[in-house]
């Protein structure tokens, strides 16, 4: 049984601009969302955190929800101009850092998350779905929020959060989900 308290504090004393648990059940699953992944996104079928890899809508839903709980983390960065994507991109680094301090904090107390986050995973030079084999580092991989058709913008929302704040304001956000 996780002690919230310990929990609480050990968060309390990162750099996040929120942690809070929501419930799985009151996530968003959208194949709209899967569909921008399929025909926008340029890592589309090169990662093991992306689709097609991740699996179908339907399953990564059931995975999720197969979790008791889900605690939201998210950081906010200034840059000069979120156009700007490789000063935007190079936020990204310390956001994952502290999804593992999350991880690791929960692990601490016998938890063993199923995280997504923001990564269309840079653990790997390559990704080993290219050359067909499975993932070298499932541990150190999060696929990222969503490659499982997840719409986070009604969760944010309904909680007085934000996805986008301004031009040069740029948030991320990750989900730990786990059973207590």
């Amino acid at each position: 049984m996780i002690d919230r308290e310990k929990l609480e504090q050990s968060l309390a004393e990162l750099p996040l601009y929120v942690y809070l648990d929501i419930d799985p059940k009151r996530l968003e699953f959208s194949d709209r969302i899967r569909w921008i992944c399929q025909n926008e996104c340029p890592m589309y079928g090169k990662s093991w955190a992306c689709p097609p890899g991740v699996g179908e809508v339907p399953d990564c839903r059931a995975k999720c929800l197969s979790y008791e709980k889900c605690l939201l983390i998210g950081t906010i960065t200034e840059v000069s101009d979120t156009a700007n994507i490789s000063e935007t991109l190079a936020t990204r680094p310390p956001h994952e850092k502290l999804t593992n301090q999350v991880r690791d904090m929960l692990k601490e107390q016998g938890v063993t998350p199923y995280i997504l986050s923001t990564e269309a995973c840079a653990v790997c030079d390559r990704c080993a779905i290219l050359d067909g084999l499975p993932c070298r580092m499932p541990g150190r991989m999060h696929p990222c929020v969503e490659s499982h058709g997840i719409n986070l913008i009604p969760t944010l929302e309904e909680n007085g959060l934000d996805f986008y704040y301004s031009n040069d304001i740029v948030t991320w956000y990750s989900l730990l989900f786990y059973n207590d």
